[in-house]
């Protein structure tokens, strides 16, 4: 029995990293991207600035299931550049991400191995340099308490861990918080009981988002 993955990694802010390999330099350049437009701009870009170099070896992956990868070995034999930077991605769970690896060459051969080994390093050393973020999905809840449930409330989304995006107060509370898919059910039965069932509930938009340095942050859905 499968369960859907609601949560998956993703270049959040990207960046580069270099190593040299028998005087071969390769730089990796990793950008996020959300559609395939995107990431086939960023290749060509990248190819651009640095049109002087033997091979500009590119991977992509795109969808919250990694629905579409491409890649290519830009001159460099079959199956040792591209595949293999793609395999990086994909064995980090990470997707919505393109990364080019810029390969000037040194004179030395590396053979396809060291090819592989090299262009392997190169996407690790890029995403070193990068933010990597897990984005979750999940729906907005709209939450309106009294004042006597307000503390019990904010005692069970410490418990759950539950994002606070907002909280009103007038005469009564509304605390907007954001619900994991997979408490779609669960949390508002514990809201229900801890509240004494006095609580109202009104589900609002699905979302994307992250929890980056404490704070929460929605994406497009």
């Amino acid at each position: 029995m499968g369960t859907e993955n609601t949560s998956y990694q993703a270049v959040y802010t990207g960046g580069e990293g270099e190593i040299v390999e028998k005087k071969s330099r390769f730089i990796a350049t990793v950008r996020p991207v959300e559609t395939e437009e995107e990431a086939v701009s960023f290749i060509n870009e990248t190819k651009k600035k640095y049109w002087d170099a033997k091979h500009n070896c590119s991977a992509f992956v795109i969808g919250k299931r990694q629905e579409i990868t491409r890649c290519s070995d830009d001159g460099e034999p079959a199956q040792t550049a591209g595949r293999p930077m793609l395999d990086v991605l994909l064995g980090r769970g990470i997707t919505n991400t393109a990364v080019v690896v810029t390969r000037y060459f040194g004179g030395v051969l590396l053979g396809t191995g060291g090819l592989v080994r090299a262009y392997q390093a190169a996407v690790q050393a890029g995403l070193a340099s990068c933010r990597v973020i897990t984005k979750n999905q999940g729906k907005i809840l709209a939450v309106h308490t009294d004042y006597n449930g307000l503390g019990r409330l904010q005692y069970l989304f410490g418990q759950q861990e539950t994002a606070v995006l907002d909280t009103e107060y007038t005469a009564d509370v509304v605390m907007k918080v954001i619900v994991p898919k997979e408490q779609y059910e669960s949390l508002p039965q514990k809201i229900t009981e801890q509240t004494n069932g006095t609580a109202q509930m009104e589900w609002e938009k699905e979302t994307v988002y992250a929890v980056i340095d404490k704070k929460v942050v929605l994406f497009p859905s």
